[in-house]
């Protein structure tokens, strides 16, 4: 299912994760988006996405992902600002995202750049 909204790209990458679907992660991504999968390091284009990701699915971690605003730049463009906790075995992390998702020609959203780290300081 695609996203109709911005915020629901967020939605949709919960459910992914939660899911261990891989490939349902990546195409919530446009063709030449970035990642940052980790503070200072940048993951651009599918296959750098999917491997970026792939760790994260193989080890069954599991996401409560909230968008708490989103500020949109015309119809077309919006950033959205979010909350997250994972756990991944005996591991919990969370952070603060900013991510930037675009509107395609089918009405559907996408993320162009996803930070999930970007106000955790």
């Amino acid at each position: 299912m695609p996203a109709r909204s911005p915020e629901e790209v967020d939605a949709l990458f919960e459910k992914a994760l939660n899911a261990a679907d891989l490939d349902g992660l990546v195409a919530l991504y446009e063709p030449d988006a970035t990642l940052i999968p980790q503070p200072g390091q940048e993951a651009k284009g599918g296959d750098a996405i999917r491997q970026a990701l792939a760790p994260l699915v193989e080890g069954k971690a599991q996401i409560d992902l909230k968008v708490e605003r989103t500020v949109r730049s015309g119809e077309e463009l919006a950033a959205t600002y979010g909350v997250w906790t994972m756990k991944a075995g005996d591991q919990e992390i969370s952070g603060k995202t900013i991510e930037v998702v675009r509107r395609q020609p089918d009405g559907t959203w996408l993320f162009v750049i996803d930070d999930p780290f970007a106000r955790n300081s």
